[in-house]
């Protein structure tokens, strides 16, 4: 207290001298007085600071709080996105598997019921044969022949013609060699079993013979 008292005195000089008792008192009292107000001042001042920092943190923790519940949401929103998509997924897979089974299936239905037709007549030829005799059933045996020709172009099968070409791996077998008669030597002279391409595509080499030059050439 006497510390703060000559302090005082140092910032609020006073002439003791020159007061009397009671003015001394009072001098006194005033300057505590005042001291007291300044360090009460200065505490308030502490004391505000103290409640803007801990607002400060409460405001901050309020915000992170809601972050954090937005980033949950977002993730809920999105796991529940990949279900979906992982749903969706599978069904396309399962339909689209479904579709390449039925295509494995019945994917040749077309020909099968153009085929059949071919059927119904060969069944026939042994009818016609009885009804009206060879030549009539060689007639209907190159009608039959005629409408299985059209089934196959229809559906892209194409039987090759190689008599006269050149030899090719990938179309051809080479069964036999013959002399050459009115085949350039090295060329296919005659085919043994025909040969079909589908859609471009060979199903069946045919087997053929190559011409080959003779002594007498």
């Amino acid at each position: 207290m006497a510390v703060r008292f000559l302090t005082a005195t140092r910032r609020f000089p006073i002439d003791l001298c020159r007061l009397t008792p009671s003015a001394v008192t009072r001098s006194v009292v005033g300057l505590f007085s005042t001291a007291a107000e300044q360090r009460s001042a200065g505490d308030d001042c502490h004391g505000d600071d103290g409640d803007d920092d801990h607002n400060h943190s409460m405001t901050h923790v309020r915000t992170l709080e809601m972050r954090t519940r937005k980033l949950e949401e977002q993730v809920h929103d999105l796991k529940e996105r990949y279900k979906r998509a992982r749903a969706d997924s599978d069904n396309v897979r399962r339909r689209t598997q479904k579709f390449v089974e039925d295509a494995k299936q019945f994917g040749i239905q077309s020909f099968c019921r153009d085929i059949v037709e071919v059927a119904d007549l060969i069944e026939k030829s042994a009818e016609v044969e009885e009804r009206d005799g060879v030549q009539q059933l060689t007639q209907y045996l190159a009608h039959i022949q005629g409408r299985l020709q059209d089934v196959f172009t229809k559906h892209g099968l194409e039987k090759m013609s190689p008599v006269g070409a050149t030899y090719d791996p990938y179309q051809h077998e080479i069964v036999c060699h013959t002399p050459a008669e009115g085949v350039e030597p090295g060329y296919i002279a005659v085919v043994k079993q025909d040969g079909y391409m589908l859609h471009g595509r060979t199903i069946r080499h045919a087997h053929v013979g190559i011409a080959v030059k003779t002594q007498e050439q």
